[in-house]
């Protein structure tokens, strides 16, 4: 089945047809200019009764234009009642809170029991269509033991809208984990590691380039020649023991890759409590945390990181939004038993 959208080019359009199409296109169309671009290329878009294929195609005002577009299918991903925290949605977006041990996206390796099952079930007819099917928008990923703030698209609209602000950087994310040992830069160890500098404010920043590990698939490493550019910035929000030997901390993103945040503080001899991969088990001074504390820390099982906050800018209505999440109860537990105020 298809629907034929009609519209009129309106006055001073931009000189590329594809981009004359995004500008005047109807807004409950809900259609991204790279999905009209596709669309023209397809044959599917006439301007004054004429097929054009050609995006570059110059448009004058007042010609009628007519696109038609198959209605969106039904994803071949099954939806399934799993429960969500729901912290904002409308008819273009949704933003949950997702919990540890939830998958975001099915893998070979996952086929159910994802994010995106909770959400095709959650937002049923309400999906619009992401590039002709019926499914959320997926922008970005956290991986599946850490917690926290995901925003997913439910038009094809928002979805072009919202990887563009990812893509540029300019989506604010910041992020608490709890750390071994304290990023002071009072620590002379810091400022001999590469790549690793402070700046006004007791900020770290880690500068590196990431990629995959050279003999296993499932980690990523720094490197200073090769990869994908990647900053993390980091203050200590608290220090946790006496003598202080663990840090609440906040984390913000320039760049958002994959394990970002876990290999850059692994790198510069601060990995996170619990993280499996990149952390390793430390032995902390039952004198510092006391036995409970040691305790604590050996018992948690997941990488004390939760994505706390998230802020974009809306794609539809343009105004900029911000959204937190507390701590999850098992941060907020080892918090207090390394002697830290929730």
């Amino acid at each position: 089945m298809s629907e034929v959208i009609s519209f009129v080019i309106q006055a001073a359009p931009p000189p590329r047809l594809d981009k004359a199409l995004g500008r005047d296109v109807p807004e409950d169309a809900s259609l991204s200019r790279s999905r009209l671009a596709k669309l023209i290329e397809k044959g599917a878009v006439t301007v004054d009764s004429v097929v054009i294929t050609d995006p570059r195609h110059r448009v004058t005002e007042g010609a009628q234009i007519a696109v038609t577009v198959e209605v969106a299918q039904d994803s071949h991903i099954v939806g399934e009642d799993i429960p969500l925290e729901v912290v904002f949605e409308d008819d273009d977006l949704i933003v949950v809170n997702k919990p540890s041990g939830m998958v975001v996206h099915p893998a070979p390796g996952t086929p159910g029991g994802t994010l995106v099952n909770a959400l095709i079930h959650h937002c049923g007819d309400s999906l619009s269509g992401v590039g002709g099917m019926k499914r959320p928008g997926v922008v970005h990923r956290i991986d599946k033991e850490t917690t926290g703030l995901l925003v997913a698209a439910k038009s094809d609209r928002a979805h072009h809208h919202l990887a563009a602000q990812f893509a540029a950087h300019t989506v604010e994310r910041r992020y608490l984990a709890i750390c071994y040992g304290v990023p002071d830069a009072n620590d002379p160890r810091l400022r001999g590691i590469k790549g690793t500098s402070f700046e006004p404010g007791n900020i770290l920043k880690v500068q590196t380039f990431l990629g995959r590990h050279k003999t296993d698939r499932q980690r990523q490493a720094v490197s200073f020649t090769t990869g994908r550019h990647a900053v993390t910035r980091s203050r200590i929000l608290q220090p946790l023991g006496m003598p202080p030997c663990a840090a609440l901390i906040e984390c913000w993103l320039e760049t958002g890759r994959t394990h970002q945040i876990r290999v850059h503080m692994a790198h510069c001899g601060h990995s996170l409590i619990g993280d499996p991969v990149y952390g390793g088990r430390r032995k902390l001074s039952p004198k510092a945390v006391g036995e409970q504390g040691v305790a604590a820390v050996s018992a948690f099982s997941r990488q004390a990181l939760h994505a706390a906050t998230l802020g974009f800018t809306h794609p539809v209505t343009d105004e900029f939004m911000e959204f937190e999440a507390a701590l999850p109860d098992d941060m907020q537990g080892l918090l207090r038993d390394l002697g830290g105020e929730v």
